[in-house]
C-alpha cells in the first residue's frame, strides 16, 4: 500500500494551475486573482468629514462653548468649492469635501443644530472627524496581490479602486459520476436491492465548498461501455472529473474496467482507513485529472477531503498543501487498524476536545452527518487513550 502523502504528491505533481481569464466583478467571487491590482487614485481622494456635522477651525472652538455664523452648506457628492475663515463655522454631511481653512470637524450631537448660528458646546483638536485623503490607501499601493481569493470584502476593494473587470483563475468545473447498479436517483421508488444515491450530491457540495462549480453527470450502471460514453460526453465542460465507486477488486468495476487500458490512470490501494482503494491519471487530449474514488460515501467523501480538496486549491492558483489540521485530544479511547492511517469520524467541542461518534463504517452517512472533524490516528498507531494529543480535520 503507497502513503497518503505519495499519493496526493503524484496528485499535485500531475494537476495543472488553470489559465487565467478576465471577468467582471459580479462574476468574480469565489475566484483568484492572478494579477497584482493597484490604486490609480489615494483612497480616500480627498479629506472629507467622517460625520454630519460642522467644519471650523479648531482654535475657534477651544474656548467652548461658542457661537459661529454657519456661511455654508456641504453635501456628499458636492463638487464645488468651499472655503472658511477665522470664525466660521459649515455645516457638512458625512462624506463631503472638507472646505478650505476647516480643519475639524464638530460633531451635530455637540452642537444645537443651528442652521444659521450654531452654538457648540465642546472644543474639538485638529484632524477630528476627518478622513484624510490617502489614509486608506496612496496612488499606486497593490492592495490585493496576486493569488489572493476572492470573497465579499476583496470585491468591496476592487470595485473602491475603480476596477470593473479583473484577471482570475476561474473556479474549476468539476463532474461528478456515480457507478453502481444498485443505485436509484433520490425520490424514486425503490426496487429490490437498489439504494438511493447520494455520494454525487456530498461530492457536488464538497467541490462547492472548495471554491469548484459542481456538475452532476448521473449514475452509470456497472458496464464499462456506458462509462465510457458518459465520460466523453462529460469531457466538455470538465477542468477535473470525480467517479465514484467502480474500483474495488471484485468483479462488476466499471471504473477500473474502462480506464485501466488507457495507461493514463493508475489504480492502487492507499495505507488509509477508509478509503484505500484509489485511482488517477488523467484522460481525453486535454489531459483531464480524473479521480476514481471508492463508492462507500464515507469513504469518498474523506478522498475528497484528502486527494480532490488540495488538487481544486492548486488549480485555483492557491498554495498546493495538504487538507489542514488543527490539534485537539481525545475525549475517548481510540482504536485503529495497524499500517493504515485512520481518519475517524468525530466532534470537536469547546476547548479542543474531540470525541468519536458511535459508528464508524464506511457506509455510515448519518454517523458522517453528525461529525465535525476527522480525527487523524497514525499509521504506526493502534491505541490512543482517552486525552491523547491528536491532529484532526476540521469540517
Amino acid at each position: 500500500m503507497r502513503p497518503v502523502e505519495d499519493h496526493l504528491a503524484d496528485i499535485l505533481r500531475t494537476v495543472r494551475v488553470l489559465a487565467p481569464l478576465e471577468l467582471d466583478l459580479d462574476q468574480a467571487l469565489g475566484t483568484t486573482l492572478a494579477e497584482d491590482v493597484t490604486s490609480p487614485v489615494p483612497l480616500p481622494p480627498f479629506d472629507n468629514s467622517a460625520m454630519d456635522g460642522y467644519a471650523v477651525r479648531a482654535e475657534d472652538v477651544g474656548t467652548a462653548p461658542v457661537t459661529l455664523p454657519v456661511i455654508d452648506d456641504v453635501a456628499a457628492g458636492d463638487g464645488r468649492l468651499h472655503a472658511l475663515g477665522p470664525g466660521m463655522a459649515v455645516r457638512i454631511m458625512t462624506g463631503a469635501p472638507m472646505p478650505a481653512g476647516a480643519d475639524a470637524v464638530v460633531p451635530v450631537e455637540w452642537t444645537d443644530g443651528g442652521t444659521a448660528r450654531v452654538t457648540i458646546g465642546r472644543p474639538v483638536t485638529k484632524g477630528n472627524a476627518i478622513r484624510s485623503a490617502g489614509e486608506d490607501v496612496h496612488s499606486g499601493d497593490v492592495v490585493l496581490p496576486a493569488g489572493t481569493a476572492i470573497g465579499p470584502a476583496q470585491l468591496g476593494i476592487l470595485a473602491g479602486v475603480g476596477r470593473r473587470r479583473v484577471l482570475v483563475r476561474p473556479r474549476p468545473r468539476v463532474v461528478v459520476i456515480s457507478t453502481g447498479a444498485e443505485l436509484a436517483e433520490p425520490g424514486s421508488r425503490l426496487a429490490p436491492g437498489q439504494i438511493w444515491e447520494s455520494n454525487s450530491y456530498t461530492l457536488i457540495g464538497a467541490v462547492r465548498e472548495a471554491g469548484g462549480e459542481g456538475y452532476r453527470a448521473g449514475i452509470v450502471a456497472d458496464d464499462a461501455r456506458s462509462f465510457i460514453d458518459q465520460l466523453d460526453a462529460q469531457m466538455v465542460r470538465a477542468d477535473a472529473i470525480i467517479t465514484s465507486g467502480g474500483v474495488s477488486m471484485g468483479a462488476y468495476e466499471p471504473v477500473k474496467e474502462a480506464l485501466a487500458p488507457l495507461g493514463t490512470v493508475r489504480f492502487e490501494r492507499v495505507a488509509m482507513q477508509p478509503g484505500m482503494p484509489q485511482g488517477f491519471g488523467v484522460v481525453g487530449e486535454d489531459q483531464v485529472p480524473i479521480f476514481t474514488l471508492p463508492g462507500n460515501p464515507v469513504s469518498s467523501f474523506v478522498s475528497f477531503m484528502l486527494f480532490v480538496r488540495p488538487a481544486l486549491r492548486k488549480m485555483q492558483g492557491r498554495p498546493a498543501e495538504p487538507t489542514p489540521t488543527v490539534p485537539a485530544v481525545t475525549g475517548a479511547p481510540l482504536r485503529s487498524p495497524a499500517g493504515k492511517r485512520s481518519y475517524l469520524r468525530g466532534v470537536l467541542g469547546p476547548g479542543g476536545v474531540v470525541t468519536p461518534v458511535l459508528r464508524q463504517g464506511s457506509h455510515q452517512l448519518a454517523a458522517l452527518a453528525a461529525a465535525n472533524a476527522l480525527i487523524v490516528v497514525p499509521e504506526d498507531v493502534t491505541e490512543l487513550p482517552e486525552g491523547a494529543a491528536v491532529e484532526v480535520i476540521p469540517l
